[in-house]
């Protein structure tokens, strides 16, 4: 499959196939799978370096290793980090050993930083196809942020007025959270836009009465919580 300008175009299962290729996004792709094998191999040899001590008697810090052990928290460790493809542990061997699949990752590094489309519609070139798509994955991408990290739960509408007033809440919500994203970002902040709701909505507002009088307030605003103000350039509540 020949690539111009990022993109290719054969037949498959009588569809057409349209494959992007992104080059810098497959060496990011393939540089974070690296990295995470050589982390999960490194505790895996200082779980070994840890047992083969212990055989020679010398004593060592913390809690008494095991090969069962060493097996169950490599295996653990392999699955939190989606690696079982690449990474397997020796299951029959009297000691803790494991083995890279150097087939599975060949197999996977074909597919870094490429997007796979089949479509059926004759007259989209292949960059307007994928465009299209990557416009559907966008939409898809704000209805889960709606339900996630925004929160808002369905409801069920059947006047027309509240069934606009409630998209209308919806598309609100979701612009304020992508012009935080936007600015968070654009500043460097390391936060994101739910992590920054998270602490924000920490700060409260106070009402007590003493007698005759009330007395509002806030509740301290952290060093945290004022930079996030300052990053998205709006004014700290009076």
């Amino acid at each position: 499959m020949t690539f111009e300008d990022g993109l290719a175009e054969d037949r498959f299962a009588g569809h057409r196939l349209i494959v992007a290729h992104d080059p810098v996004r497959a060496a990011e792709q393939g540089d974070r799978r690296c990295a995470r094998i050589a982390e999960l191999e490194a505790m895996a040899e200082k779980m070994t370096e840890k047992i083969k001590a212990q055989d020679e008697g010398k004593v060592t810090r913390g809690r008494r290793a095991s090969d069962r052990g060493a097996y169950s928290r490599f295996t653990r460790a392999v699955a939190e980090a989606e690696m079982t493809r690449f990474l397997k542990a020796d299951l029959y061997a009297d000691d803790f050993s494991w083995s890279v699949d150097d087939d599975a990752i060949a197999a996977a590094e074909l597919f870094d930083g490429k997007l796979a489309l089949i479509t059926n519609a004759p007259d989209l070139s292949p960059a307007d196809t994928v465009a299209r798509y990557k416009g559907l994955a966008d939409i898809e991408r704000g209805f889960r942020v709606l339900k996630s990290d925004i929160e808002i739960a369905p409801v069920h509408h059947r006047l027309p007025d509240r069934i606009r007033a409630h998209a209308m809440i919806c598309f609100l919500a979701l612009v304020l959270y992508r012009v935080m994203r936007m600015r968070l970002k654009a500043k460097g902040h390391s936060a994101s836009p739910r992590t920054a709701l998270d602490l924000l909505e920490r700060i409260q507002r106070h009402t007590s009465k003493i007698g005759e009088r009330t007395l509002n307030g806030l509740s301290t605003i952290t060093p945290e919580q004022l930079e996030l103000f300052d990053t998205l350039d709006i004014p700290k509540p009076a």
